[in-house]
């Protein structure tokens, strides 16, 4: 009998299943850090409602009068603990897509009494939206998205605990996973999915994906099915997601170590196993009914996932590309940027406690309308090293640099970055890039054992200058600048943009940074993306009990944030029980696309229903633009 681990998050059941071991306490370090750093008085002084950060980062006279103005076009709501969302008078939101929702005529509609069949499930909207974007192909709107996992119990409602018991169990599961694109469009009764369109278009943990960059064809990728290491099967754990200059969507492998586990459970763990948390029992019982994911069968097969996927969603007929040159670990989002010279730059984070952040440079160049197939697989890949002083480097992972050689790097990225002391980060979510500033954002979402254990490799998570609270349970939001305001250079400064916290009943540095108060308290932002006017939105994934340390925050939610002052006020608010997770824009910037991920019953159908993870659009009453 498996254990009922289904309610579990993923961070705590890679604990419960793989635990760290503990260290000596570092209170002592947390005191120094705090005073070295002048928390809330040095490095981050929040002065009128005005974001005065980090050393180089005070505003001119021209941002300090813009302080004086707010640049949000609605009146901030407050915290809601209710079981549906809410957005600001004058606007408006509908469900467009949720999950069991027909994509194609042939699926029937959602069935509540079984949670659909294993047939249906290829054919239809998957579970739990992630992140998402959205493209105008001609003059067609297409939405790429995320399905992250699945939640067996609401999925399988007739299996007692939700655990599978036959390979149709699991095959259901799979499909449910991985990637929807759709088409939607606008009508009379507001945006819907365009049913039978051409563009749409179902990718699961099944779908035949190109391995290309570094590791295609390494020993290291190689299976009995796949004997030259070139076609993998599937994509899973689809968490945040990116776009790319030349119109095409990248989806970030996170979790997916918890998909395969061991029949044999004699079976010895590799380092790399150990390393990336891949332990003898899976989370969905794969490895029962599909000798894919068993360990003792197919020992390679985990290193085939972690990885970033290129997808086209104008042609519903190409095959995705696992792009290995952008490294191998828990993915959380891309966030792709133009150097001034042309060269892509990507941003990533590695969402796991103590984990790391990173950054691809490609060696070609962008030209529009040129071959992009290479720019993505030949370039540099870099780790994050942030200094006391406010400033920080990019280190590039190479063989003399780690002591590893270059195909290892890419499928050992996290030894790699440990190797070359990297900053060890608050579980480092989604990255957004200003459009119209040089400077990247990072979500620190939080880190329950910063100052407590070391993360997965044995490296120190002492309090440091991103990362200056012990048990850190609130989050925190990075920001960097990079040397030249070129995302391409080595070199950059840093501060923190935001400290979650709670005034109402934390103390000290729990209290979180000034432009943080009791109208606008949330905890573990998570994440985040700009829009074309360089408005922040944040959204969150944490704790929604509204009771003690987390008194007053309310469910989870969405905020816009002034990155010129510093000002963060509240959007709006999922029903409880959910993330609020995924945000894109219509092409006319009309509508806000956003994703509501594992809400609680009865959103949004109602009382009797299954819940449903649903993506919504937000509209203003007057039409106008979204933000």
């Amino acid at each position: 009998m498996r254990d009922d681990t289904s309610d579990l998050s993923w961070d705590d059941w890679d604990e419960l299943n793989d635990p760290r071991p503990d260290v000596s306490d570092f209170d002592a370090v947390v005191e120094e850090a705090i005073s070295r750093r002048g928390f809330l008085g040095g490095v981050l002084a929040f002065g009128s409602g005005a974001a005065v950060m980090g050393t180089g980062s005070l505003l001119s006279t021209t941002s300090a009068e813009a302080a004086t103005m707010s640049r949000f076009a609605f009146t901030p709501i407050g915290i809601q603990t209710d079981s549906t969302v809410h957005v600001p008078e004058g606007y408006s939101w509908k469900s467009v897509a949720k999950w069991g929702q027909p994509l194609f005529s042939d699926a029937p509609e959602f069935d509540h009494s079984t949670g659909g069949d294993v047939v249906s499930s290829a054919r239809v909207f998957g579970e739990n939206t992630d992140g998402m974007e959205l493209f105008s192909v001609g003059k067609h709107q297409v939405i790429a998205v995320n399905h992250e996992y699945v939640n067996t119990k609401t999925n399988l409602p007739n299996n007692e605990g939700g655990v599978p018991t036959s390979a149709d169990d699991v095959r259901k599961l799979q499909n449910l996973q991985g990637v929807t694109v759709m088409e939607v469009a606008e009508g009379d009764d507001g945006w819907d999915i365009v049913v039978d369109s051409p563009f749409n278009r179902r990718i699961d943990h099944n779908t035949p994906m190109r391995i290309a960059g570094p590791a295609a064809g390494h020993d290291m990728l190689k299976t009995s099915a796949d004997p030259d290491g070139l076609l993998a099967l599937g994509t899973m754990n689809n968490c945040g997601a990116g776009k790319t200059p030349w119109g095409t969507y990248l989806t970030c492998e996170e979790n997916f170590n918890g998909y395969f586990g061991s029949t044999d459970d004699t079976l010895e763990r590799t380092d790399g196993w150990k390393r990336y948390g891949v332990g003898l029992k899976g989370r969905y019982a794969y490895e029962t009914f599909d000798p894919r994911y068993d360990l003792s069968q197919n020992p390679n097969e985990p290193n085939r996932f972690g990885y970033i996927v290129e997808i086209d969603p104008a042609d519903p007929n190409s095959t995705p590309v696992k792009r290995t040159a952008l490294g191998r670990f828990k993915h959380e989002n891309a966030a792709c940027v133009v150097a001034p010279n042309g060269q892509i730059v990507v941003y990533m984070g590695d969402d796991e406690r103590g984990e790391f952040m990173y950054k691809f440079v490609s060696t070609g160049v962008y030209q529009p309308g040129g071959d992009t197939d290479n720019l993505l697989d030949e370039g540099s890949l870099y780790a994050a090293k942030f200094n006391a002083d406010g400033t920080g480097e990019w280190v590039e992972l190479t063989p003399e640099a780690t002591g590893m050689d270059a195909i290892d790097i890419t499928v050992h990225t996290r030894m790699a970055a440990s190797a070359v002391g990297a900053t060890t980060m608050d579980r480092p979510e989604w990255v957004a890039v200003n459009p119209i500033a040089a400077e990247g954002y990072c979500c620190l979402t939080n880190n329950k054992n910063r100052g407590v254990k070391p993360n997965a490799g044995g490296d120190d998570t002492s309090v440091n200058g991103p990362n200056p609270r012990e048990t850190n349970n609130y989050g925190q939001i990075v920001r960097w600048f990079p040397a030249n305001d070129d995302h391409a250079t080595d070199a950059f400064r840093w501060d923190l943009y935001v400290m979650a916290g709670n005034p109402i009943v934390g103390e000290g540095a729990y209290k979180g940074s000034s432009n943080v108060n009791a109208g606008n308290l949330f905890n573990s932002p998570d994440g985040m993306m700009f829009d074309s006017s360089g408005l922040l939105w944040i959204q969150t994934d944490g704790n929604d009990s509204n009771e003690g340390e987390y008194e007053g925050m309310g469910n989870n939610q969405m905020l816009a944030g002034d990155p010129v002052t510093g000002e963060i006020v509240r959007f709006l608010t999922g029903p409880q029980g959910s993330e609020v997770t995924g945000v894109t824009w219509s092409s006319d910037r009309r509508t806000m696309f956003v994703g509501i991920q594992h809400p609680a019953a009865p959103f949004p159908d109602g009382e009797g229903k299954l819940a449903r993870s649903t993506v919504i659009a937000v509209k203003r009453d007057d039409n106008g633009l979204v933000g």
